[in-house]
């Protein structure tokens, strides 16, 4: 699979010893969350000896915060638009797959294993935070996919409905990716499941098949989706 290069979070070059430090504190934070980390802990895992490391060369653990999370954001943003800039000018997409593969397959092509796991929690935790951190320039792509999607499920799907679908597409793709993730940073042991390209196919299917299923609801809860969901789902996160 082709690993994805991440983006820099600004155009200011750094240095090695900050690039270390967002990858140690990027393990840290998937393990622990951004609360359950303090910077001398970031410096002292990063082999710094001077606990101001992360101020001097962040500002702040918030700063540095932002950048992890810009830096997947603007590879995944780049590569997604790519991806759908060329099926564009083929003429598409025209499948549901397409799309789907379009938004997913850049998210396992990350060369960071700690980004997914530190996204989820980073969301669940922080979501104004995480949404004030990136950029609306770089998270553009995955709104796209959705655009297309509307013009490609079910015709009788109303507008509500497909919102629905696209908070339970939003959740599930982070919950899975998240776990899946998890399970191959563990080194300490085979996981053949998650590490299975069988598995991941078996994923992409399942996605295709929430957004193609047919409705089977009453017309009174179909009534009740209406007046309450019909607005368009709230930004994501730069995973789902």
């Amino acid at each position: 699979m082709v690993r994805l290069q991440l983006a820099k979070a600004d155009d200011a070059p750094r240095g090695a010893a900050a690039e270390h430090i967002k990858k140690v504190a990027l393990r840290l934070f998937a393990e622990r969350g951004v609360d359950g980390v303090t910077v001398r802990e970031i410096a002292a895992a990063a082999g710094q000896k001077n606990h101001g490391a992360v101020g001097y060369h962040f500002g702040s653990k918030e700063a540095l915060v932002r950048a992890i999370v810009m830096d997947g954001a603007m590879a995944l943003d780049r590569e997604r638009n790519a991806v759908l800039d060329r099926l564009e000018r083929e003429g598409g997409p025209r499948s549901i797959r397409e799309v789907i593969d379009a938004l997913i397959l850049p998210v396992l092509a990350l060369p960071e294993e700690h980004y997914v796991p530190f996204i989820v929690i980073f969301a669940m935790t922080h979501r104004d935070m995480m949404l004030d951190a990136i950029d609306p320039a770089w998270n553009r792509a995955y709104g796209r996919g959705l655009d297309h999607l509307r013009s490609l499920m079910p015709a009788d799907l109303a507008p509500a409905l497909q919102n629905q679908r696209f908070v339970f597409m939003g959740a599930y793709i982070s919950a899975v990716l998240s776990a899946r993730q998890r399970a191959l940073a563990d080194h300490s042991r085979d996981h053949p499941m998650w590490g299975s390209d069988a598995s991941i196919e078996h994923f992409l299917q399942t996605l295709v098949a929430l957004l193609e299923a047919p409705v089977d609801l009453p017309p009174h809860l179909l009534e009740g989706i209406g007046k309450r969901d019909d607005a368009a789902p709230h930004l994501s996160g730069p995973v789902g």
